[in-house]
């Protein structure tokens, strides 16, 4: 994500005045490709987790959507990416998770280090004007934030923790140690809707009430808000209080801290990156767009300390909570892609009171893909 690739943003229609976004930009297939280039191609993408390229050698390949790209730890030990292309004639250099000095196409045998440069093509000798030097594996931006490696496209990126602002250091002051954090279980859900729909849903606390009756009685809906900033979006929904006697039962993410601390952050990074971190445990959601209708959405939940016993039948218990709301949004948002098929639907307006993430979220892709 840089200025310099992109035409200077027009200022967005104030949100009192401004109309969703259009339904064919839901809809056409041509919209999609041009989000690929535009957008997917130009912001930081999460593609790997620190704790698979924790050691000198590891790599992992991993796509930005149609681009297949691999994360390398170089012997030197530092972390690099490339496009995950053999410069001879295009096979892929890494085909699965691994541990080597090198990687090698399994096509013709071209060999490259895990810093890119090529180091063996078998047989090149007569080729006139080949130097291996000029044939090394085509770098991308590299770079992680606690267990999370993310990678850019675009060569003139501005660095992650740029884009990021403020959200590494109001994690770190809350007392939130993600660094920490271990992996415990990661779950797919495929949602036939346009990766927008899925966006525009998670951006907004204005369906809870009738949606989510299961979060909604747990958290202060008045005191519900979002705030915007330039490439992400922060929720805070603060804890409801509760009679003597109801915290029996709570979902453990809702529990007040013993000083007293009852936040949670909820964070989204532009274009298709959710973090949402509680006191002792994370998750991630990435959306990814399968088709223009067609979604892939991962969700990772990180604990603090996986437990056993009782402590993994909380952890239990918190994956369960998340994935019957996930359901819950499942419903909504393939319904939301059939009314925007209908000839009824083309453009809509916002609740000022309740939808300024949405609009920000929609102003963004405006902007991204000049429309």
């Amino acid at each position: 994500m840089t200025e310099s690739t992109r035409p200077p943003p027009m200022a967005p229609t104030p949100l009192a005045l401004a109309s969703t976004l259009p339904s064919y930009l839901y809809l056409d297939t041509d919209v999609l490709e041009r989000e690929k280039e535009r957008v997917f191609g130009r912001t930081w993408q999460l593609v790997a987790r620190g704790d698979e390229l924790a050691r000198v050698g590891d790599f992992v390949p991993a796509t930005i959507l149609d681009e297949p790209i691999v994360i390398t730890r170089g012997l030197d030990g530092e972390l690099r990416g490339f496009y995950n292309v053999c410069r001879h004639r295009a096979g892929q250099v890494a085909l699965s998770r691994g541990n080597r000095k090198s990687l090698q196409c399994r096509y013709h045998g071209w060999t490259y280090g895990l810093d890119g440069c090529l180091r063996a093509a078998p047989e090149m000798d007569g080729t006139e004007g080949f130097r291996k030097e000029d044939f090394g594996l085509l770098p991308i931006r590299v770079e992680a934030w606690g267990p999370f490696v993310f990678a850019n496209l675009d060569a003139g990126a501005a660095p992650l923790l740029e884009v990021m602002g403020s959200i590494p250091a109001e994690v770190a002051r809350a007392g939130y140690e993600v660094t920490d954090m271990r992996l415990v279980e990661r779950r797919d859900y495929v949602i036939e809707c346009n990766w927008k729909v899925y966006v525009d849903n998670y951006l907004e606390g204005y369906h809870l009430p009738i949606a989510h009756p299961g979060l909604f009685k747990e958290v202060d809906y008045d005191a519900y808000q979002v705030e915007t900033f330039r490439y992400y979006s922060k929720q805070h929904a603060p804890i409801r209080d509760l009679k003597p006697g109801e915290e029996l039962g709570r979902d453990r993410r809702y529990m007040r801290s013993a000083d007293g601390e009852e936040d949670a952050l909820y964070y989204w990074l532009f274009p298709n990156t959710m973090f949402n971190i509680y006191q002792d445990n994370m998750s991630s959601n990435v959306i990814l767009p399968l088709s223009h209708d067609r979604t892939l959405t991962i969700f990772e939940w990180f604990f603090a300390e996986p437990g056993t016993g009782a402590g993994w039948e909380s952890m239990q218990q918190t994956i369960a909570f998340s994935d019957e709301i996930q359901q819950e949004d499942i419903v909504l948002c393939e319904q939301v892609q059939r009314g925007l098929r209908s000839k009824a639907y083309d453009t809509g307006r916002f609740s000022a009171k309740r939808e300024n993430g949405v609009h920000h979220f929609q102003s963004l892709v405006r902007e991204f893909l000049g429309e």
